[in-house]
């Protein structure tokens, strides 16, 4: 299936969708590529919000402010998703769960990339709202979302990985 119509799918039933990229011919690219590809989304998610920025303050540019959202979102945030992920695999390794490296990375990265769209959205709104309580609320329905869809992509690898052979 195709990545966007996986993406829409995973909104309505995570865990199948990360059951079947499991299960399929996954390699160390391909999940690396979810996570890049999240990051640039987030980082275009941020434009808005970085003009806004800039045309209320101009004392830091807008170019100023895209140097230092890239900075942040394309070279360090991978490193973070990475660390998190290894936390992600020693908590689920505490709790008696052996669960493969590169599974607990498809959770991880897959669940922030079917959130991008929603941050997408959230991003607009904040530009022409500012970030008040409907951005903050909005925020917070994609953190609940991506939580939901973590939990449910960590159960699906975690059935992947105790299945036989």
């Amino acid at each position: 299936m195709s990545l966007t119509l996986n993406i829409l799918r995973s909104y309505r039933e995570p865990d199948r969708v990360v059951r079947g990229l499991a299960q399929g011919d996954l390699r160390e690219p391909q999940v690396m590529f979810f996570a890049l590809l999240a990051c640039a989304l987030i980082f275009v998610a941020q434009w808005p919000g970085l003009s806004r920025a800039a045309t209320i303050d101009p004392s830091v540019t807008f170019e100023q402010r895209m140097g230092g959202a890239m900075f942040g979102i394309m070279f360090l945030l991978p490193l973070i998703l990475y660390g998190c992920a290894a936390l992600l695999k020693l908590g689920l390794r505490v709790a008696g769960h052996v669960v493969p490296g590169i599974l607990t990375r498809l959770a991880l990265f897959w669940s922030l990339l079917v959130v991008t769209p929603l941050m997408l959205f959230q991003g607009g709104v904040s530009a022409f709202l500012g970030s008040g309580p409907v951005s903050q609320g909005l925020g917070f329905v994609v953190l609940l979302v991506f939580l939901y869809i973590l939990v449910k992509s960590v159960s699906a690898v975690r059935a992947v990985a105790q299945a036989p052979g």
